[in-house]
């Protein structure tokens, strides 16, 4: 997610495809349903069901349909991180729900920053620090909650890391938490006036466990690979590991890391795998002639709902020493895509997610500008899908002030987590309005809600920011998700097994 939509943004005024609606808004997106009903027809089709229209928020901070609200969990700067160790960071970006007991719920959540990006960066607490050059940079924070999502504590889980930006939820019930960046040691920074030295490589997966600062462990799985990671997934079996790369100049790649024979995964990754341990491929995407999709773009809503063929091909040089990882393949022997984003498994199969493609120097000359694709892999078919799909709207190439209802439709999707019902949570980082999207795959896009405190221009008042890290309690009665900027974790209760069951 560092490299927003409003990050590749051309100037200009554009004409917009308007939608003149109140309340919840159409999405653009088009299911796979639309171009095969038999796709899903041994579905139950849950989530077909429209949302209420959206509600202004009176406090100005997240409009919602009726019969729903929110609380707020986490504040940066405001709420009080344990054991005296500050404030809650800034930020926020990957979150997941590692445990649910009778005591209540623990998230571990990412907060994306660079040293000295804010002023509440994640503080260094002793036991938690993997580069003491990264000072006062990301990390990642554990929180628990009550059973309605009230905090009950926060505490810093890992720090001295650079850009974490998604990852995942582990069977065991840790989160394995993704560096979005390529910095060497020895690199230099300096912001907010200070300078400083990184002490050692980034761009890794690191495991945070629910426990105290005291037992963590700050080590990279070198194993995984060190690239611009975005997010991941461990299928069910324990063998394999899907990683998704938000890479461009080429673009970045889709990934899967498999364990040597006879090992399955564990907690404490860090420890129990080598370096070069298992395997790391690269996904090659198969037509039907046996040729290699060269990019994701090249597919439209005409392949909606249609199942292709996944080959991989083995990454050279995982840990990147002389050149990174995507400009070890020749363009045509893998699949690239413009911002690989969220992954989520539902068991049989995890979705990924590529936000958008439409700045001709990161979209092949020919291939289709879109403004989002959800994709589903599945494990044992060896094969992905493309279960939705939002056509490109030349208004989301424009930056604008928050108009309320016009031109406001679905782009930019980027985290995703799978809803306990099946359906899918997508978190928007497209232009002007930000939602939060309740999709169905081969089906409907919804909005669940609007980011009303941060929806003007990356460079004025008011500010825009993005939707990050959506997460269901286990119980399907509480979705956390979180405003980028300023950083707020929201717990949204209602009806959701009656829009979403």
């Amino acid at each position: 997610m560092t490299i927003s939509r409003r990050q590749v943004i051309s100037g200009g005024a554009a004409a917009g495809v308007g939608l003149t609606v109140a309340g919840v808004l159409p999405s653009l997106a088009e299911p796979a349903a639309a171009h095969d009903p038999n796709w899903a027809a041994d579905r139950s089709n849950p989530g077909d069901r429209p949302f209420p229209p959206l509600q202004d928020d009176p406090n100005g901070i997240l409009a919602l349909p009726a019969g729903f609200s929110y609380k707020i969990v986490t504040r940066e700067g405001e709420t009080d991180l344990s054991f005296g160790q500050g404030k809650t960071p800034a930020f926020h970006d990957g979150t997941g729900v590692v445990d649910a007991s009778r005591k209540g719920l623990t998230i571990i959540q990412n907060h994306e920053l660079t040293p000295h990006m804010a002023t509440h960066g994640v503080p260094h607490v002793a036991g938690t620090v993997y580069d003491p050059g990264a000072a006062n940079a990301s990390g990642c924070t554990v929180i628990t909650t009550d059973g309605n999502g009230k905090a009950t504590a926060e505490w810093v889980g890992i720090s001295g890391t650079v850009r974490n930006c998604a990852g995942g939820v582990t069977p065991w019930g840790t989160w394995l938490t993704c560096e979005e960046t390529f910095i060497t040691a020895g690199a230099t920074w300096s912001a907010a006036g200070q300078t400083g030295t990184y002490q050692r490589n980034h761009g890794y997966v690191f495991e945070v466990f629910p426990a105290d600062s005291g037992h963590q462990l700050p080590k990279p799985i070198k194993a995984f690979g060190r690239f611009e990671h975005e997010a991941l997934a461990v299928e069910p079996k324990l063998k394999h590991v899907y990683l998704s790369e938000d890479a461009s100049g080429p673009n970045g790649l889709f990934y899967r890391w498999t364990a040597p024979h006879g090992v399955k995964l564990g907690p404490g990754l860090a420890n129990t795998l080598p370096d070069t341990a298992g395997k790391l491929e690269a996904m090659q995407i198969r037509l039907d002639d046996g040729s290699i999709l060269p990019d994701v773009a090249y597919l439209t809503s005409a392949q909606l709902g249609r199942p292709f063929k996944v080959t991989w091909l083995e990454v050279p040089d995982r840990d990147a020493t002389t050149k990174t990882i995507r400009t070890q393949f020749a363009d045509g022997t893998v699949t690239r895509g413009k911002k690989f984003e969220g992954v989520w498994s539902n068991g049989k199969g995890c979705y990924v997610v590529n936000s958008f493609a439409f700045a001709a120097n990161d979209l092949p000359a020919d291939a289709t500008k879109h403004d989002g694709m959800v994709w589903f892999y599945d494990y044992d078919d060896e094969t992905i899908t493309l279960v939705t799909y939002f056509p490109h709207n030349p208004a989301a190439e424009t930056e604008g002030a928050y108009p309320k209802y016009a031109d406001l439709t679905f782009d930019g999707p980027d985290n995703v987590t799978v809803t306990p019902w099946g359906t899918l949570v997508l978190a928007e980082d497209g232009v002007r309005a930000s939602h939060v999207l309740s999709s169905v795959p081969g089906g409907p896009t919804y909005a669940i809600a609007r980011n009303m405190l941060s929806n003007g221009t990356s460079g004025g008042a008011p500010t825009y920011s993005e939707f990050t890290g959506p997460t269901f309690s286990p119980d399907g009665k509480i979705l956390f998700v979180n405003i980028q900027a300023p950083g707020i974790t929201l717990a949204i209760t209602g009806p959701w097994e009656k829009y979403l069951g």
